[in-house]
């Protein structure tokens, strides 16, 4: 399937200093986020519904459609939490002539339009969306993450988008909910501007019209319908095309066999179920490969300084995933070390988007995952 379009705050505080072969600690915990109804009683509706009954059933969509403009699940759930407690504080002002999850939205849209304002990159990506693929596997030591001043694109975990309907919304909207959660829609959406990419997104994905989207962004419908052109068209000149998807029965066997390969140090075993074009990157680590002798060599390196792996399934943005933990010595505790999202195409691996140290490990957290297992 390829997404083809044509024609119709801050990087995450729980990031944190370290190498590829370091292994992190728990991920820190979260500050409890004000809740609307924690500032006062909620205020009733005009045909007597309170904020909460009509807000809650939408909270999920909503923080969904704020990772997909910002990017990061971190900055999804403040900016999820923000617009709730705009929601809430303008809530006497919504009169009831119009859709509370239109206004809800226009809220939440106006938070992210705000919070990329304020950064000093308004795009996260992924490192082949930065530069062209390493021409060498250099020796691990100088390897160095790229932090700071790169904000890098965060996966997100199956409980951001559980419990949402997987269709479109309406007949106008181009991608069911899945597909626009994938890591490939969400990384090639960033590279629009920000009102570009939330006239794609109410559009695209909500199924909005030109004049709801006008009234949802304070301009008119010839801006809308001029700036959607634009951004389809930057959209489909980065779209490389998503490969057919697995089988189940294919790729629950696949995954078996890359755990094997991992957790018995199989190099061959691991190359070989690559295709021969795959490509693996690393956020935050810029440099990236692309093909079985490459991705071989770097993987070669780094199982060097590891004496043990352990991997357990997950997922993230729709897709399969495995969490990695490692350890150095055979007395060592387990540590968590990374995150592999997977592209599959039928029997073999298209691409490995390997989140690693130190910002894998801060990942496991909002994933369910132990930083240190027991065992």
């Amino acid at each position: 399937m390829r997404y083809n379009l044509a024609g119709t705050s801050n990087p995450s505080r729980f990031q944190a200093a370290g190498a590829i072969g370091a292994f992190a600690g728990s991920a820190p915990d979260r500050t409890r986020v004000v809740m609307p109804s924690d500032l006062a009683s909620p205020r009733a509706a005009p045909d007597g519904d309170s904020f909460e009954s009509l807000a809650e059933p939408l909270r999920r969509e909503l923080r969904v459609h704020c990772y997909r403009m910002l990017g990061s699940l971190h900055d999804a759930e403040d900016a999820t939490q923000e617009s709730f407690i705009r929601a809430w504080r303008g809530f006497s002002r919504f009169d009831g002539r119009g859709s509370f999850r239109g206004w809800l939205y226009r809220i939440a849209t106006n938070v992210c339009l705000d919070a990329l304002a304020g950064r000093r990159k308004a795009r996260r990506l992924l490192p082949d969306q930065r530069q062209a693929a390493s021409a060498r596997v250099p020796p691990l030591a100088e390897i160095r993450p790229a932090m700071g001043d790169v904000a890098w694109l965060e996966p997100c975990p199956e409980s951001f988008i559980e419990h949402i309907a997987d269709d479109a919304p309406n007949p106008e909207a181009r991608f069911s909910t899945r597909e626009s959660v994938h890591l490939a829609f969400v990384a090639l959406i960033q590279h629009l501007p920000p009102r570009q990419r939330a006239m794609l997104l109410l559009s695209d994905v909500l199924g909005w019209s030109a004049a709801e989207i006008a009234a949802q962004l304070d301009c008119s419908i010839a801006a809308v319908n001029s700036g959607l052109q634009r951004a389809r068209a930057t959209f489909a000149a980065g779209d490389r095309g998503a490969p057919a998807p697995a089988l189940e029965a294919e790729q629950r066997t696949l995954l078996r066999r890359y755990i094997a390969a991992w957790e018995g140090f199989d190099l061959e075993g691991f190359v070989a179920l690559l295709r021969e074009d795959a490509r693996l990157v690393m956020p935050p680590f810029p440099e990236w490969y692309i093909g079985r002798a490459a991705i071989g060599a770097f993987h070669r390196n780094v199982w060097a300084p590891f004496s043990g792996f352990r991997l357990v399934e997950t997922t993230a943005n729709g897709q399969p995933a495995l969490a990695l933990y490692g350890r150095r010595g055979a007395a060592d505790a387990w540590a968590g070390h990374s995150l592999h999202v997977l592209t599959l195409a039928g029997e073999q691996i298209a691409a490995i988007t390997l989140f690693a140290p130190p910002l894998g490990p801060s990942l496991f957290e909002p994933f369910g995952l132990p930083a240190n297992p027991a065992g």
